[in-house]
């Protein structure tokens, strides 16, 4: 059965990396260390939970052998009771072995580089981005993920035009990564003297952060131009060349940086951004062959899209991709993500579950 056939070579891989975390070649290679420790991770509770559901297995073939030959009768209905306690307890193991099973997103271990603006709406807009700045920024430490802003532009009466931001922790991108699209916001705006309800929206970019070894970009491909930076908050003026515009020409991506009063510090922190949006550049061009015939409602393609809305005046919160309706907009906007993050996780695994082989059991 293929099912149990991955399960078995996970298990053997899990027993090889348990001996291989012992050589002690490994152990004195820092960098061969934690990915190998990053993989066994990743795959204990696979291991884990078969283990269980292979002793379970066990149990019950052991107890059918012994009813077959046991000849008294009290013992005979002890037997029928201890399977009947058993024979329920697979069909749950084997669903969540299922799940485990499902092909992993290779970047959902990844730190992110978040971009958001704010979009339709003007000065609305920009206060609504803002607010969603706090939001995840929120999000973030109640999960203990690090946030560090690389950017942010901000508005007189406290807004946001647009801030880019990198969130660092476990399992990050795996959690973050539908919150690219359009968001809209129904309020009455704060500068709105006859209260009348405005829609607007801003704008949200979740990108797996990548190392230098993950996406080939040739230095000679950048150009670097310098300039003078506005100073924090476009205040006072700058009048050193610190700032600094990555332009990498083969994709016509580019990045600005000035937040910084170091050119360094501000080109480094350019990088970060320029790899993580040439590495998603070529990655949406592969998703969108594969996704030609078929295209996920969960997905992460269509930066454009409108995913989510955020109803102030009657504390909604509804995600259009899933059809997710919550009436605690309020504690959301505090940073109480989960109950949304959990529904669009299990939406995608919902997807990936029917691509399976439907017949293929344990």
């Amino acid at each position: 059965m293929e099912i149990l056939n991955q399960l078995e070579i996970v298990e053997e891989r899990y027993e090889k990396l348990n001996e291989l975390l012992s050589d002690p070649d490994i152990v004195s290679n820092t960098k061969k260390l934690m990915e190998l420790s990053k993989e066994q991770r990743s795959i204990e509770k696979t291991v884990t939970v078969f283990r269980e559901y292979k002793s379970i297995v066990k149990q019950i073939e052991e107890t059918k052998e012994l009813l077959e030959i046991e000849e008294d009768k009290d013992m005979k209905e002890m037997m029928q009771e201890e399977l009947k306690e058993l024979e329920p307890s697979l069909a749950p193991l084997e669903e969540e072995l299922k799940i485990l099973l499902l092909p992993k997103d290779p970047n959902d271990s990844k730190n992110v580089v978040v971009e958001v603006r704010g979009a339709a709406g003007g000065d609305e807009a920009a206060l609504f981005a803002g607010d969603l700045l706090r939001m995840y920024t929120r999000y973030a430490e109640s999960q203990g993920w690090k946030v560090d802003i690389l950017e942010r532009s901000e508005i007189g009466i406290g807004g946001v035009k647009e801030a880019t931001f990198v969130v660092s922790g476990e399992e990050v991108y795996s959690k973050m990564k539908f919150e690219s699209g359009a968001h809209r916001v129904q309020r009455v705006p704060s500068t709105e003297s006859s209260g009348r309800i405005h829609t607007s929206t801003a704008t949200v970019v979740v990108l797996p952060e990548v190392e230098e070894v993950e996406v080939d970009i040739n230095e000679n491909d950048i150009r670097v131009d310098t300039f003078a930076s506005s100073g924090a908050g476009g205040q006072s003026v700058n009048t050193t060349m610190s700032a600094v515009r990555l332009t990498h020409m083969p994709t016509g991506v580019v990045v600005s940086m000035q937040d910084e009063r170091s050119q360094i510090k501000n080109k480094e922190k350019a990088m970060k951004i320029l790899r993580a949006r040439v590495y998603d550049m070529f990655q949406q061009q592969e998703q969108a062959k594969h996704d030609a015939e078929r295209k996920s409602k969960v997905g992460t393609g269509d930066r454009s899209e409108r995913i989510r809305t955020y109803n102030y005046p009657q504390n909604r919160l509804t995600d259009h991709r899933i059809g997710l309706t919550i009436q605690k907009l309020d504690q959301i906007m505090e940073g109480k993500l989960d109950e949304v993050m959990e529904a669009l996780r299990i939406a995608e695994q919902t997807e990936k579950m029917a691509e399976l082989n439907k017949g293929d059991e344990l």
